[in-house]
């Protein structure tokens, strides 16, 4: 054969070779990429995956380490999502924690997992490939369905309201809002800074938890109180948002305000250096404070009771039994005390103004009168005289003396053993050592003394007049007064 012969022999069998060659080598990259064994691969445990689908990463402090390769359920009805981990994460170790985040609104499936590496600790075993990750150490974002489903349909009513309320409040003022949204950031700032302020004081922010917690359960407990406040506070709500323009005026006032306060603040900084003396001053002083103030705790528990009993004064569950119920009906006493009305067919005045102009028609008659209160009111005493009057007005007096009217012994007569024995000794039992009779000696003796007759007595005039005349009436008064000055109940008359 000649060697033209063989060449084309040989060209074909070379071609089937190098066929074959490439053949092989298609088989073997496909046998590599479906095997599923070519990577470090661990299985998830979750009680719903929902919207996770082949192809969703898998994330490790935010860096892409790894994908998921298969989503599918458990014999015991669990999901079990098989993620293949970059080479650089693995092997994980137990412990490992994985939860399913939303990475965004703009696809149903947009979800991750995001994985929380177990810290490498001295005898902690590595995952092997294919191993799991229990569902006790795997959690799933709650999906808003879910979170608006613990609501009762009450609530979720009083929710439709308040977002279609905040609808009409932005109405038309979309910019606004936005405009006043570039401040969020320096809001949160501040907050921040003001948590981190808190957070170095944890005994003070417990107490102020522990406090607003109690301030919480308080109002719970009178929640039927709260309701007529918040009714009013709807009312007073309403009357803001009837004075929106004056409302616009003061919020664009209030940024030069701000900047002012915000000087204030800076200059009150020299202000406090120069009363940080007086604070170091004040504390031995306050130290001293420290029994008053272990005194004050007894009185402050002791007040518990009378302050709740205050507080049944001021508020109660029943009707007209407090001082609210009360303060309802001062607008219609205010109207009988002062405003005009027409009453019985005429239009009359208020009580008080009424009373007013009673009053002062009754002082000249009160004036007239006055000289003979102390007659008066000894009159309505014993029909005796109380006190006083002289030039500067009433006044009282007091002095020592005897009862005409009930007659003792003369000196030398001496009262019976016998009668003294029995309780007493009468003047009468001594009619004949006296020499008159004396049964009735108080009679005769009110006729030698009384004086009567007399109708005109002037104020003052149940006692002896004063040797300076201080307590005598001038004639002009005595005129005005239509009196007598004879007619004392004693004493001389000049």
């Amino acid at each position: 054969m000649s060697e033209q012969q063989q060449r084309p022999a040989l060209s074909a069998a070379g071609r089937v070779a190098a066929f074959g060659a490439v053949l092989a080598a298609l088989v073997l990259v496909l046998l590599v990429l479906l095997s599923g064994q070519g990577g470090y691969q661990v299985r998830i445990q979750f009680e719903n995956a929902g919207q996770l689908v082949n192809g969703n990463l898998a994330l490790v402090g935010g860096a892409q380490a790894g994908l998921v390769k298969g989503v599918d359920i458990g014999p015991n009805g669990l999901i079990e999502v098989v993620v293949e981990i970059d080479e650089r994460y693995a092997p994980l170790q137990e412990g490992t924690r994985a939860v399913i985040r939303q990475g965004g609104q703009a696809s149903i499936a947009n979800k991750y997992i995001d994985l929380h590496m177990a810290p490498a600790e001295e005898g902690q075993r590595p995952i092997p490939s294919g191993g799991l990750i229990p569902v006790g150490n795997t959690s799933t974002a709650v999906e808003f369905d879910q979170f608006l489903s613990i609501f009762d349909e009450k609530t979720r009513g009083s929710l439709q309201g308040f977002f279609k309320g905040q609808a009409r409040q932005y109405a038309g003022r979309g910019e606004d809002a936005n405009r006043g949204l570039r401040y969020l950031n320096s809001s949160l700032s501040a907050s921040s800074r003001l948590f981190e302020e808190l957070s170095q004081d944890p005994v003070v922010l417990e107490r102020f938890l522990v406090d607003t917690s109690s301030l919480v359960t308080a109002l719970s407990d009178r929640r039927e109180d709260l309701g007529p406040l918040i009714t009013n506070l709807n009312r007073t709500t309403g009357a803001l948002a009837d004075e929106r323009v004056a409302l616009a005026e003061v919020v664009t006032r209030f940024p030069p305000f701000m900047r002012a306060a915000n000087t204030t603040f800076v200059n009150l900084r020299d202000t406090l250096d120069r009363v940080e003396p007086f604070v170091e001053a004040s504390k031995p002083v306050a130290q001293r404070l420290r029994p008053y103030l272990g005194q004050l705790r007894p009185f402050a528990r002791d007040a518990v009771d009378p302050v709740r009993e205050l507080s049944r004064v001021l508020r109660s569950p029943g009707e007209a039994d407090d001082l609210v119920e009360l303060n309802r009906t001062f607008p219609g006493l205010t109207r009988i005390a002062l405003d005009e009305a027409r009453r019985n067919g005429e239009q009359r005045r208020g009580a008080f103004p009424e009373l007013g102009e009673a009053l002062s028609d009754s002082a000249p008659i009160v004036a007239h009168g006055r000289p003979y209160t102390t007659d008066f009111f000894g009159w309505l005493d014993d029909f005796s005289h109380t006190g006083g009057t002289d030039a500067l007005g009433g006044f009282s007096r007091s002095q020592i003396y005897f009862n005409a009217f009930t007659p003792q012994l003369p000196p030398g007569v001496s009262c019976p053993e016998a009668a003294e024995l029995a309780g007493g000794c009468l003047l009468a039992d001594f009619s004949d050592s006296l020499g008159f009779d004396t049964s009735n000696l108080r009679g005769e003796v009110f006729k030698e003394f009384a004086r009567t007759e007399q109708f005109k007595r002037c104020p003052g005039g149940a006692e002896e007049a004063a040797d300076d005349g201080s307590n005598v009436l001038s004639g002009a008064e005595r005129r005005e007064l239509d009196c007598e000055e004879e007619d004392r109940a004693t004493g001389p008359i000049e």
